[in-house]
């Protein structure tokens, strides 16, 4: 007996994200799910919360949503949502069940199991430094269940390996930017006008969530020795805060260190392509990182990058040639370095400009869905299950026997 399977038959993948809250995980799985519903998969989209501002860039009428409401992992409450979400894999008939991160993997790996799912992948997307010593116990525990465990840089599968993860079921692959969005010339006078910058003095940026991991206050005290070097230049702290306290701290900080008005903190930002063309270096002076969309994005505007050379960070940035490195937490070294470029226009466009084509060359959109759609359909293969044909078939004809 024949079957034919049509080119409009999809292959049904449910993806899990604990909220859409701005994020770098956040930002990737939202690229991705648009990406993979344009392609051969049915996509499926859930969450703990339907909360945060990628949440409006989720096109709801288009895929199936739901959402699973938890306050803990342990409850009675969360076995429930799991029953529930299991239900849901198995009467939709879901093959893929792909979750991202810790609290996603721990409450899903287990609940895509019960349903029946052809194949389970975990995302683990830094190197755990914020998990207690439980969490990633934990969470190496459930990832034994899942088929397969996705990275996005070979800083992180080594550490996973380190911790006893099997790594011929640990595949990397990096985060994917969009980089059209960064070609076109933004409007820096409009920008700087906004934030109160002068026209022509140089702007030195760090474009990050803040908490304490992303090293901030090494970044403010590295300000604090470049107005001495720098009459001119200006400083913006650009993203939101894991609590008010914490960003009024910081604020109180950079006032005991004299940089007064020098300082613009602008809470989140939805305009980062814009913003970054009034920008002269952009820095990242993380104590820990997975692979940094921020760091990514500044590139693929040509802004040169100096940041810490910790987790997957090094993957991107060729020190000298499209960035500057320096080690974690040493506010002198973070001083110098940017001090270099500010220093050297020349060498702050090199530097941009060689950016700039790494992302093009490695880190493209295009190229992360593409790797993602392999991976799904090398694992559904491997699990016995036979795949959509690719786009360019017309009809594939399989033999039952």
């Amino acid at each position: 007996m024949r079957t034919r399977v049509g080119v409009d038959e999809r292959i049904p993948v449910l993806t899990f994200l604990s909220n859409f809250l701005i994020g770098g995980t956040e930002r990737q799985v939202v690229n991705l799910v648009h990406g993979l519903g344009q392609a051969r998969f049915d996509v499926h989209m859930a969450c703990f919360r339907r909360a945060g501002p990628l949440l409006e860039e989720i096109d709801t009428g288009a895929m199936t949503f739901s959402d699973y409401p938890i306050t803990t992992l342990r409850s009675l409450r969360t076995l429930w949502q799991q029953g529930r979400l299991a239900r849901y894999v198995r009467a939709h008939r879901v093959r893929i069940v792909h979750s991202f991160g810790f609290y996603a993997n721990v409450f899903v790996i287990p609940a895509a199991r019960l349903g029946g799912a052809s194949v389970v992948v975990a995302s683990i997307r830094d190197t755990g430094d914020h998990l207690t010593w439980g969490q990633r116990l934990l969470q190496r525990w459930v990832c034994r269940a899942a088929d397969h465990v996705l990275v996005n840089a070979v800083a992180v599968k080594t550490l996973l390996v380190k911790q006893g993860y099997d790594g011929s079921t640990i595949s990397v692959i990096g985060n994917g930017i969009d980089v059209s969005r960064f070609r076109r010339p933004g409007e820096a006078k409009a920008v700087r006008q906004e934030l109160g910058l002068p026209a022509g003095v140089p702007v030195v940026a760090v474009v990050a969530r803040l908490n304490r991991l992303k090293g901030i206050e090494y970044f403010l005290a590295a300000a604090a020795l470049l107005v001495r070097r720098f009459e001119d230049v200006r400083f913006l702290i650009v993203g939101d805060s894991v609590s008010q306290t914490y960003r009024d701290g910081l604020e109180a900080y950079a006032a005991a260190l004299g940089l007064g008005k020098r300082v613009v903190f602008t809470g989140f930002r939805g305009d980062v392509p814009e913003l970054l063309s009034a920008v002269s270096v952009s820095v990242l002076p993380s104590l820990s990182e997975g692979l940094s969309n921020v760091v990514l994005e500044a590139m693929a505007a040509g802004v040169p990058v100096v940041a810490t050379s910790v987790g997957g960070t090094p993957e991107i940035v060729d020190d000298g040639v499209t960035g500057l490195l320096v080690p974690p937490g040493d506010a002198g070294a973070l001083a110098d370095a940017i001090s270099s470029l500010l220093a050297d226009p020349g060498r702050r466009q090199t530097i941009g400009e060689a950016g700039r084509r790494r992302v093009e060359e490695r880190f493209s959109l295009e190229a992360m869905i593409r790797a993602t759609e392999q991976l799904y359909e090398h694992l559904l293969r491997e699990a016995g299950q036979a795949s959509v044909p690719a786009p360019d078939e017309r009809l594939r004809e399989e033999e039952c026997r």
